[in-house]
């Protein structure tokens, strides 16, 4: 099938929501809380993430009553963040295809049943360290399923002008409860006599307060902000997309490298500060939730300063900056045994790590446009937490068979060691334009065969062969193979299987780009996934073209075997 150049898919279906479609006069840094809907979902949040940090305390702290292994100790925070490692893909895509307020409501529930059944066994007094690690694994099993889709549905809550706010409020929401949550989880711990009655108490009010979050979520009635006008991908399709996307999205590469290396190392900081806090520092839980709390007051001071920091700043100085600093707070960790020192220590790593993992943040969701934006952060998410995971096992087991001095200097000397490796891959150092391009005509149909099935779904045909023939004068050759090999990731990434470009071997100036996608469907949902960006190599390598007519395109279907033939489609002799 041929048809003429710039034949796009029909542009997909798009409703606004009335809270995020009205502009609001007057802007301020608190102005998205004006709108009902946001500011109930940011109390229920903050809720939720002061109980989460309690519970983060108050459980590493019930772990070192049951254990005196390392080891054990240690993961619990691998606990917390093996889920993400494990599932981080699923998460995005699941958000990607399905309703998200219903997945939602579904993954707050099992969140809360959980730590429900966590809090009733250590009320009974049927804990142990590997039933605390089991649930610790449950409950973030929900947490890992339920952030990309969280993160996802705030452009539907507030008008655009507010986004920026909006993640300003929410991270503030976050760093408020990792400063209060530890002290508060500690301060309740240390109220009781009994370690495990305290922690009972943490682990019901985190309970609680899943359903502040549930009720909101009740009662939104969502209007998706944009709607395909494709099916939905099938979820196993969707992991490929994505990590096919990360495979060929440089800059994407870059910031995961980055988010898996920085964590790895300083894994060693949270993985063992219960350790120091116990042994070398002889304090009980209120001490451990107060050294807890001097790293989350950093990140509140980090929350409200990055804007300028920024400024100043670029992201790859920030995160150099963090790397030798969490260096040196690991060697005051493992040699220098004062609060007053570790605690000034954590106040300034606490806001290094924020800075830094909110810059890599940034160029996660300014790399990745909205099709893959929900995969592309639970990709981020599932690196950033396997850095923490792995770290945790290996400093833990360290501490396990040497010391813990030994391991914070292992882990000190990795950041240092691994620096000028890391640093060539370069973080936000363009701002990629991610507009959906807007195409003029209506997408080409599938013609029907005539001898397929009846039950054949067109949409479903393939694979499908684009080919697209240029004619090149030997002057533009270098030029055009520079560009061409550029759009070569622009198709991979939009779901392209394979590409190639050849050269006629009879006529040099002739050259023919072909690439595979897997089915008819496919490749209308490769179109609608083409940015302004795209466009502009797309346009760069048309111009390149020399002739009376624009590039021929043409689209060609597998022809498969009839399994039964009509008697018009029939050949041969028979009898």
């Amino acid at each position: 099938m041929t048809v003429p150049p710039e034949s796009p898919p029909s542009m997909p279906h798009s409703t606004q929501s009335s809270p995020a479609a009205t502009p609001v006069p007057h802007l301020s840094a608190f102005a998205p809380l004006r709108i009902p809907l946001f500011r109930d979902r940011w109390i229920a949040s903050t809720v939720s993430n002061l109980g989460t940090w309690m519970q983060d305390t108050a459980g590493t702290w019930l772990m070192t009553s049951l254990t005196a292994s390392p080891l054990l100790i240690a993961l619990m925070q691998t606990a917390a963040s093996l889920p993400v490692l494990l599932l981080g893909l699923l998460a995005g895509a699941t958000a990607d295809i399905f309703e998200r307020r219903r997945l939602l409501i579904f993954w707050q529930s099992w969140m809360l049943a959980s730590v429900a059944v966590l809090a009733i066994l250590t009320f009974l007094g049927h804990i142990s360290p590997w039933a605390l690690l089991a649930f610790t694994f449950l409950l973030n099993i929900g947490s890992a399923m339920n952030n990309p889709a969280w993160q996802a549905i705030v452009p539907e809550l507030v008008p655009r002008d507010h986004i920026p706010n909006t993640v300003a409020l929410n991270a503030a929401s976050n760093n408020l409860a990792r400063a209060l949550g530890p002290a508060l989880g500690g301060l309740m711990v240390a109220a009781f006599k009994r370690t495990d009655t305290g922690t009972a108490y943490v682990f019901l009010l985190n309970s609680i307060s899943f359903a502040g979050v549930i009720w909101v979520l009740v009662n939104w009635k969502r209007i998706p902000l944009f709607k395909s006008a494709l099916p939905s991908e099938r979820i196993a399709a969707s992991i490929r997309g994505g990590l096919r996307y990360v495979r060929y999205a440089p800059m994407l590469q870059a910031s995961l490298i980055r988010a898996f290396v920085f964590p790895f190392f300083v894994s060693g900081i949270w993985s063992l500060l219960a350790v120091v806090a116990a042994r070398d520092l002889h304090q009980g839980a209120l001490g451990y939730g107060i050294l807890n709390g001097a790293m989350g007051l950093g990140a509140v001071v980090a929350a409200t300063t990055l804007p300028r920091v920024r400024r100043r700043f670029s992201p790859d100085q920030i995160i150099a900056a963090g790397t030798f600093y969490n260096a040196f707070t690991l060697l005051v960790l493992a040699f220098v045994h004062r609060p007053s020192a570790i605690i000034g220590a954590l106040l300034f790593s606490g806001f290094l790590w924020t800075s830094s993992m909110a810059s890599l943040n940034t160029s996660v969701q300014i790399s990745a446009p909205a099709w893959v934006q929900a995969r592309a952060l639970g990709t981020y998410l599932m690196t950033f937490q396997g850095g923490l995971a792995l770290g945790s096992i290996l400093w833990g087991f360290i501490a396990e068979h040497s010391s813990t001095s030994i391991a914070l200097t292992a882990a000190a000397a990795g950041l240092v060691l691994t620096f000028p490796f890391v640093r060539r891959f370069h973080i936000l150092q363009h701002m990629p334009d991610n507009t959906p391009h807007q195409w003029k005509r209506a997408a080409p149909e599938l013609a029907p065969f005539p001898g397929a099935d009846d039950d054949d779904d067109p949409a479903l045909a393939g694979p499908v062969r684009i080919s697209v023939e240029y004619r090149i004068p030997i002057d533009n050759y270098a030029e055009f193979t520079r560009l061409i090999h550029q759009l070569r990731g622009v198709r991979l990434r939009d779901g392209a299987l394979r590409w190639g470009i050849y050269r006629d071997a009879a006529n040099p100036e002739r050259l023919n780009e072909t690439f595979i996608m897997e089915s008819w469907l496919d490749y209308l949902r490769s179109r609608e996934r083409v940015t302004a960006a795209d466009e502009r190599i797309r346009q760069l390598v048309w111009a390149l073209h020399q002739d009376a007519t624009p590039p021929r395109i043409t689209y060609q279907v597998y022809a498969r075997e009839i399994a039964n033939p009509t008697p018009h489609a029939a050949t041969g002799p028979t009898g």
